[in-house]
């Protein structure tokens, strides 16, 4: 009986540890198993200021300056800062705004980390390009927020 109690024991620990490590920690849904991924290249890690920018993306430039007049005045104000940019929340059902924040994670990332997949002539003309239309800007947000997580 004793063995058998063990055995059981054994056999739960074991299943709710495959479960715990069997989650995507790249999923965007918070709950129990799944969290936001906030590693080193990430918008909410640009956000939090831990690291300071690089010097070709200043966090108090505006994305009228760094994407052009015509792209910012399409779908954002003109004085919207890339700080701001990084911090928003609004990317959840809106494609524009995910591709903004991913865009800029991705700018960032492509000046400050050398092994990350774009260079940053490629980050703004694939967000100039996204611009186009709401699928076109919601593909290339994800493919933005890909590269961002696998880059740490």
């Amino acid at each position: 009986m004793d063995s058998h109690y063990s055995l059981s024991r054994l056999i739960l620990v074991s299943f709710c540890l495959l479960c715990f490590f069997a989650g995507d920690s790249s999923a965007t849904r918070a709950g129990f198993f799944y969290t936001r991924h906030r590693g080193r290249c990430t918008p909410q890690y640009w956000s939090s200021r831990r690291e300071a920018w690089p010097r070709m993306v200043p966090e108090r430039s505006t994305v009228e300056k760094m994407f052009g007049v015509m792209v910012a005045k399409e779908r954002w104000r003109s004085d919207l800062t890339l700080v701001e940019s990084t911090a928003r929340n609004d990317e959840e059902g809106n494609a524009y705004g995910a591709l903004l924040k991913q865009g800029i994670a991705a700018l960032l990332n492509s000046y400050a980390r050398r092994s990350f997949s774009y260079a940053p002539w490629e980050v703004k003309t694939m967000l100039i390009q996204a611009m186009i239309s709401e699928p076109a800007a919601r593909r290339q947000a994800q493919k933005f927020k890909s590269a961002n997580v696998a880059c740490d």
